[in-house]
């Protein structure tokens, strides 16, 4: 499935530790990026406008907006939320809202080569955020069964081999996630984080088939009753 040329769609993603924003148009994506916790809320505006200057597009030639809409930091997730909700509502532009999880799926996929990612964000409270993934068509992480938040040693065991582990509840829960996957799981790549640049190819596919939604829409999710997070953004 090739990319398509005539979409122009900005996204960002401020979930985690990483703050970025990225611009899909005429089937090319650039990205702004920085590892800068506390930082989101200062670092997202200048990205955004530093990427449509380049691109030289205005924000209402955008088709969309798309947004990591968790799970992830509440803090940064707010973030997230607020600032496509007003940039939506001004220019008056649908919104994609993408898994923060398939992001990272799809991240890992790239970074690996492998189809078969089991993403996981720490979530506190020794639990991880959770969801399966495998690869189908070009670039598309496809969730397999449900995300969720629930204790390491009690995560759903993959049915398949050659997997790759990805994100910071690998990095906090590591032994206890093998404990659950055994040899099935190839590599893990604990340090990788969500990023805008797959937001937005994940929302490109979303947009296509005609599931957006409106400005006053825009709500993260966080998987959990208490969303009460004390994780910088």
């Amino acid at each position: 499935m090739s990319l398509p040329v005539s979409v122009r769609i900005l996204a960002i993603e401020t979930s985690g530790m990483a703050c970025s924003a990225a611009l899909y148009a005429d089937g090319d994506i650039q990205q702004r990026y920085a590892l800068a916790p506390r930082q989101h809320a200062a670092l997202i505006l200048p990205m955004i406008e530093s990427l449509l200057v380049e691109a030289g597009i205005k924000v209402t030639q955008l088709d969309a907006l798309a947004f990591g809409r968790g799970p992830g930091s509440f803090t940064g997730l707010r973030i997230a939320a607020s600032v496509v909700q007003g940039i939506a509502f001004a220019a008056e532009l649908p919104v994609v809202p993408v898994s923060t999880l398939a992001a990272l799926a799809l991240g890992a996929m790239r970074e690996s080569g492998e189809a078969q990612v089991l993403a996981a964000l720490d979530a506190r409270k020794n639990e991880v955020y959770w969801g399966a993934y495998r690869h189908v068509d070009e670039d598309i992480a496809r969730l397999q069964g449900d995300e969720c938040v629930c204790l390491p040693e009690t995560i759903t065991e993959p049915q398949y081999c050659n997997w790759v582990g990805a994100g910071s509840g690998w990095a906090a829960y590591g032994p206890l996630l093998l404990a659950r996957t055994g040899d099935r799981v190839l590599r893990v790549l604990p340090d990788l984080e969500p990023v805008a640049r797959d937001v937005a190819r994940l929302a490109v596919d979303v947009f296509a088939k005609g599931q957006v939604i409106s400005p006053e829409q825009v709500c993260p999710v966080y998987l959990r009753n208490n969303v009460a997070d004390p994780r910088p953004a």
